[in-house]
């Protein structure tokens, strides 16, 4: 179950290794579209690649903060840095393909 980031934890979870952060609202349609594709995506990358979620009615701040101009959006952190962004909503074969090529280049 991907944990829930906020402005108190989010510098601890994304600390080490990959850490794919789903920025969403739960007014967003394509949000929850996403959401059973990185459920499954999560469970798929178990051990590899740590999954959150920002609601970003709540964590306004932190989305500012990443220029999240519009939802969903994913961001990939890197050891406690942000590296990536991608914005909308990708299809399960999709997000593989851009995940693996993360995990390889780890």
């Amino acid at each position: 179950m991907a944990v829930t980031i906020t402005s108190y934890n989010i510098e601890k979870e994304t600390a080490s290794g990959l850490t794919l952060v789903d920025f969403w609202a739960p007014w967003c349609g394509p949000c929850k579209m996403l959401e059973p594709v990185l459920d499954q995506l999560e469970s798929n990358y178990e051990g590899r690649i740590k999954f959150g979620k920002l609601n970003v009615d709540h964590q306004q701040e932190i989305a500012e903060k990443y220029k999240i101009m519009s939802i969903p959006a994913l961001v990939l952190f890197r050891d406690g840095k942000a590296v990536e962004k991608v914005t909308g909503y990708y299809p399960k074969d999709k997000l593989t393909k851009y995940l693996d090529s993360k995990v390889e280049t780890r």
